[in-house]
């Protein structure tokens, strides 16, 4: 492999473990946080990448349809908690699977039923529409460095979110001692409110940023959903920093295991969790 192709590889896989950090972070946070095992939320992705297709063919703007479904994201996910969730803290995870399992199914059915069961393509806008050549025959598109760029600047925002700001200090407090965080005058529920809304807003946005170079199409949160949890065991559940630690770690074993050791590309990224999970049986970061 010369230097050109193991740059695009390592692009690649940069750019892969971002948007898997993406829909990793929400994941960690709601079962972190609120203990909710979420099956559901490889579905968020899926609507995500239906809105943006949706939206941008009414508003002829990429940008404009990721903005918008942004809000309907966390429209959806307050809704979720509020109406569904709420209801499932204190009961058994088996509960939350049946429930998340069934959501499943209902989201599933409500994509067919508003937008069909064909496969589609959305455009990359033309700012971005180029690529950069780093060889005579190879080159690199600018909107997968745009997607890396996005995730970053969301990580970064997180971070940011959690660690240096009173809602972050409150999500954390409550993520540690719920009953202690109550008794203190903290509203809770609120905080929950918060959380699982975040956690569908950016899974939301991986879909949407994600849907002009992947398509759009019926069950493609089922596949994304495996590699997030996948994340989530690796990194540590509850950790946002676990989460991108192992999200980019996934992302250069499944990438580069596919291009130099095709045979055992399938199993290389359980493989590299059965190895963490051996030395680290609760991941590489506790929450």
């Amino acid at each position: 492999m010369d230097f050109a192709n193991f740059l695009i590889q390592l692009l690649n896989s940069l750019q892969y473990g971002l948007l898997l950090f993406m829909l990793a972070a929400g994941l960690t946070l709601i079962f972190g946080i609120m203990g909710v095992v979420n099956l559901a939320h490889g579905s968020f992705y899926m609507l995500g990448a239906y809105l943006a297709w949706f939206l941008a063919s009414q508003f002829d703007s990429l940008v404009l349809a990721i903005v918008v479904g942004t809000l309907l994201a966390v429209a959806l996910g307050w809704a979720l908690e509020w109406l569904l969730f709420r209801h499932f803290y204190h009961r058994d995870h088996l509960d939350q699977v049946l429930l998340t399992f069934g959501l499943i199914y209902i989201f599933e059915e409500v994509r067919s039923i508003l937008w069909g069961d064909d496969v589609h393509s959305v455009p990359v806008p033309e700012l971005v529409n180029w690529s950069i050549p780093l060889t005579e025959n190879l080159s690199y598109p600018v909107y997968r460095l745009v997607i890396s760029a996005v995730c970053v600047a969301l990580a970064l925002g997180l971070y940011l979110l959690i660690s240096k700001t009173r809602l972050g200090m409150k999500i954390r407090a409550g993520a540690f001692n719920r009953e202690m965080t109550e008794a203190l005058g903290i509203n809770i529920r609120l905080i929950h409110g918060v959380v699982f809304a975040l956690g569908v807003a950016l899974a939301a946005i991986a879909g949407m940023i994600a849907s002009p170079i992947s398509s759009v199409y019926p069950g493609m949160g089922s596949s994304v959903l495996i590699m997030c949890f996948v994340v989530v065991v690796i990194g540590g559940i509850g950790s946002v920093r676990g989460a991108l630690v192992a999200a980019l770690m996934v992302g250069l074993v499944d990438t580069f295991g596919k291009v130099l050791l095709p045979q055992i590309a399938g199993m290389a990224v359980y493989m590299l969790m059965a190895g963490v999970l051996l030395y680290k049986p609760e991941g590489l970061f506790k929450q």
